[in-house]
């Protein structure tokens, strides 16, 4: 609509629409971007280094010797502690071949009997609850 009435202002007055027309050329051009200049900044660095030492680093930890145990009479003579040291592995060794038993053996022996227990209270509900819910899934697959 606007192009035709700008036709007919142009066909009657050909002066009047030169005013509005803008002539872009090089000349009207924005001129081309320069780039940034960057000026050099004099100053101290602010990391600095420091020299090797020449001291030697020292030496890793190390514990200091035991100190030498206070001479006291012993409580034991030394054949009384020979004979306990001795009857206490006697007693281990016994222990440990005719009772061979682990853990695992003496926590079985003790949940066996609970178990059986809760078995026994809770099993037969708990298969005819479960029996009953796959009969009635296999009922309305039928339907």
């Amino acid at each position: 609509m606007l192009a035709g009435m700008d036709m007919e202002k142009s066909a009657t007055a050909p002066d009047e629409g030169v005013a509005d027309v803008l002539d872009l050329t090089e000349s009207m051009a924005a001129p081309a971007p320069q780039p940034p200049m960057f000026r050099a900044i004099e100053g101290q660095s602010d990391v600095f280094f420091a020299e090797e030492s020449q001291e030697p680093p020292p030496p890793p930890y190390q514990e200091p010797p035991p100190r030498p145990a206070p001479v006291e009479s012993a409580l034991l003579s030394a054949a009384t502690t020979h004979a306990v040291d001795a009857a206490f592995n006697t007693l281990a060794h016994t222990v440990l071949s005719q009772n061979a038993r682990t853990l695992e053996d003496l926590v079985k022996d003790m949940m066996r009997p609970m178990l059986k227990a809760w078995l026994d209270d809770n099993l037969p509900s708990l298969v005819e609850r479960v029996v009953r819910a796959e009969i009635e899934r296999v009922s309305r697959g039928r339907s």
